[in-house]
């Protein structure tokens, strides 16, 4: 069987004759059932190739066996074959369901389970579970009440009122080692260096971590105090990740310094934290990579700016590659590029990055397979940069620039610029003030395995350029993301997409709507005055004019059945809207039918107090009910500014707003799982659920899971408990500065504790 592409396939091929006796789903009693299911269980796991080789080819053996297979079910298999197949299954919630079957079908579960996420409350430590050996990947960051941990300073947990005392948080200690003894990879909200020091000894082997904490650093330690318990307990650690993890940039490079063993054994160092608006200085960044020279991923935010002090120029791009010539993947970004809210760059000033800088870094890595230089200051003459970066490093599939000038200029046949890597995989160019409809032509031509297309406010990319590069790359390219551009709005950006309308899976476009009297305009293509053209043009070339005019005037009324097309594997779609604007548009706009979009991203950003009143009462949510496999919603008004407190008159405070944005949610019958960001007042640090919200919210009769990131009042939690199958609710307050000391009516520990006690006494019906 040539198709199968690793032994544990093959494996799984030799079970195939065999007559399963289970039906999926699974149930507790598999000897009640005599149903020929043997294929079921491997559809779910192989590749569809090797799925459909395997049963042709074994299907006439199979059907030789007869009677004598037909006695033979599951349990017959070997138990290493059995827990071969366990171990393929991923999806958390068919690995629930398997092991309700039988007895032995859970422990065989149970013992190849290799990841784990805690979201309970750690109350009394005989309550972790002890079933789980095997787990390698812990998750102990979303423990509630999220952001408390058991194993704080006495200190701390005094400051915030924990009733965790310091030999409780050693038992917990204890038995989360006794529990998971095979942990390589731990993430963990590190509020205090005590929490790293109380649980970086149980795993002295620990491979991997991933430190969070969004409240602020404590103002009293010693710069590098965060990380020394980590460094010095994990001496094999060859993953760090800070990407959600708040601390100064004076405590990263000390650390790594005083531990060159630990820095040694990194090979994937990760820094990109929104939370924090500075960046790393070149003499930071050359502690840094000097301690680290293993690495192979390294991403950070560097000071780009050539005002300040140490900025990063091209000496230190190249010091950079020098220290580190393994590397494979390299994110330098602009610390305001990580902001969550968009900024508004045109940028008039040049970094101190020039293209022989450029072409000197590529050089002398040849390993480079991702790249990321995403800049809030101009890069001019780069088109021969990025020909090397194509030429010396071959291996690269992914490429992020941003603020660069002559990415590709496309003026004649040949390529040029960024169309040379012909290897590219992912292309995302931002803020490009130079980049045309011709030079996307050029792309296309030169980069044929482009999967995944970014623009973001290139404003001189219109929808003729989008559509000829869409219809060059319509074998391959699947992920698109328009953003910014003053000449696209919503309806142009999807009439562009119409060649890859039935292959496209993920989308992202902005929520800009277009007048009626806009839309129907003819879109003009050449800039020639008609007028003149007739004067000098010979009669028979008018009439041919006239003819071609009425042939557009003819795809132009057809065009207009663009609004009912179906987008068939579109699934998932992510859309950026102005405050106070509506989304009620977005079917006539062209997605008005997608049949297997089963995620959706809705993030609203604008100054509300700056908005009238909006016409509709309504935001549109429940337009989203004709999409009838949708299933998971992230709506994310964090950026949405207003008036926490009384509005003046005529504006609405932020509980209205919350109204508006929230209204026919519970028109979604199959939504699962929903992420919510309340809108934010600045100006008190106040992202809470109002009443109406959480009104609105308790109308989804199908939620299963729900994630506020924010706080909210207890009393308010408590109509969170009419949903009949709702199983997990937190409270994260995954923003910067997340409220260090809890308001007397806002959710507090002990409020988060009877509330949970409160959910999980409940019955589920399913």
């Amino acid at each position: 069987m040539r198709e199968i592409r690793s032994p544990s396939h093959v494996l799984l091929a030799s079970i195939l004759p065999l007559q399963f006796d289970l039906p999926f789903p699974f149930r507790r009693n598999p000897n009640s059932f005599k149903i020929n299911t043997r294929f079921h269980l491997l559809r779910s796991i192989l590749p569809p190739s090797s799925y459909r080789s395997i049963r042709s080819r074994c299907g006439a053996q199979s059907m030789a066996a007869g009677a004598a297979a037909s006695a033979t079910h599951v349990h017959d298999l070997p138990e290493p074959i059995l827990a071969q197949v366990f171990s393929l299954v991923e999806d958390v919630r068919t690995r629930n369901a398997m092991a309700l079957a039988c007895r032995r079908w859970r422990g065989l579960e149970r013992s190849t389970r290799t990841a784990l996420a805690l979201r309970g409350h750690v109350r009394l430590p005989f309550l972790l579970p002890t079933c789980f050996p095997s787990v390698a990947h812990l998750d102990l960051s979303f423990l509630s009440p999220w952001g408390h941990h058991p194993f704080l300073s006495s200190h701390q947990q005094q400051q915030h009122h924990h009733d965790f005392p310091d030999d409780h948080a050693a038992l917990v200690a204890a038995r989360l080692a006794q529990a998971f003894p095979s942990v390589s990879s731990l993430s963990v909200y590190a509020r205090d260096p005590s929490v790293i020091a109380a649980l970086a000894p149980l795993w002295p082997k620990l491979r991997s971590a991933r430190l969070v904490r969004w409240h602020q650093r404590p103002p009293n330690l010693p710069h590098g105090a965060d990380l020394a318990p980590l460094l010095e307990a994990c001496p094999a650690l060859s993953a760090l990740d800070l990407s959600q993890f708040y601390c100064w940039t004076e405590d990263v490079p000390p650390a790594l310094h005083q531990y060159p063993l630990t820095a040694a054994s990194l090979t994937r160092l990760d820094l990109l934290c929104p939370a924090s608006n500075e960046g790393y200085r070149s003499s930071e960044l050359a502690v840094i990579t000097a301690a680290c020279r293993n690495l192979t991923h390294l991403l950070l935010p560097c000071v780009f700016n050539p005002r300040c002090i140490e900025f990063v120029g091209d000496d230190d791009l190249l010091a950079l590659a020098s220290a580190c010539p393994c590397l494979s993947l390299l994110h330098l970004v602009d610390p305001a590029t990580l902001s969550p809210a968009r900024i508004d760059s045109d940028a008039n000033e040049d970094a101190a990055i020039t293209g022989s800088g450029l072409e000197g870094l590529f050089t002398r890595l040849p390993h480079l397979e991702d790249l990321a230089l995403d800049l809030c200051h101009n890069v001019r003459d780069t088109g021969p940069a990025l020909e090397a970066l194509g030429n010396k490093c071959s291996k690269v599939k992914s490429l992020k620039l941003g603020h660069f000038h002559g990415v590709c200029h496309g003026l004649w046949q040949h390529l040029d610029g960024v169309s040379v890597n012909g290897h590219l995989e992912s292309l995302s160019i931002k803020s490009s003030p130079d980049l045309t409809d011709s030079s996307l032509a050029t792309i296309a031509r030169g980069c044929q395995r482009l999967s995944r297309l970014e623009i973001h406010k290139c404003h001189k990319v219109t929808a003729a350029g989008i559509k000829k590069l869409a219809s060059k790359l319509r074998s391959t390219l699947v992920d698109v993301a328009i953003s910014g551009c003053q000449l696209l709005n919503a309806t142009s950006a999807l009439r562009a997409l119409e060649p890859i309308r039935d292959r496209i899976e993920r989308l992202h476009i902005d929520c800009i709507w277009a007048s009626s009297e806009l839309d129907q305009l003819p879109v003009e293509e050449e800039e020639s005055d008609p007028e003149e053209d007739d004067m000098e043009a010979p009669d028979h070339s008018r009439s041919k004019r006239c003819r071609y005019a009425q042939a557009n005037d003819v795809e132009s009324f057809e065009s207009a059945s663009f609004w009912f097309r179906t987008w068939e594997r579109l699934r998932r779609l992510s859309l950026w809207i102005p405050a106070g604007e509506v989304l009620t548009p977005l079917g006539d706009a062209g997605l008005e039918c997608c049949p297997q979009l089963e995620d959706i991203c809705i993030k609203v950003e604008g100054d509300c107090r700056l908005c009238p009143k909006p016409r509709p009462i309504v935001f549109g949510l429940s337009f989203l009910s004709r999409y009838p496999t949708l299933r998971k919603m992230k709506l994310d008004c964090g950026e949405a500014i207003g008036y926490a407190l009384t509005a003046p008159a005529g504006h609405m405070d932020l509980s209205l707003w919350e109204r508006f944005y929230l209204h026919g949610i519970g028109g979604l019958i199959g939504l699962y799982e929903l992420d919510y960001w309340p809108p934010q007042d600045r100006e008190v640090n106040q992202r809470s659920l109002s009443l109406p919200a959480v009104g609105l919210l308790q109308m989804c009769s199908s939620l299963r899971k729900l994630f506020i990131h924010g706080t909210a009042h207890e009393h308010f939690m408590r109509f969170f408990l009419d949903i009949p199958v709702l199983r997990d609710v937190q409270l994260r307050e995954d923003y910067y500065p997340a409220p260090e000391n809890d308001m007397s009516t806002e959710m507090r520990v002990d409020s988060c504790s009877r509330f949970e006690s409160a959910l999980n006494d409940r019955r589920i019906p399913d």
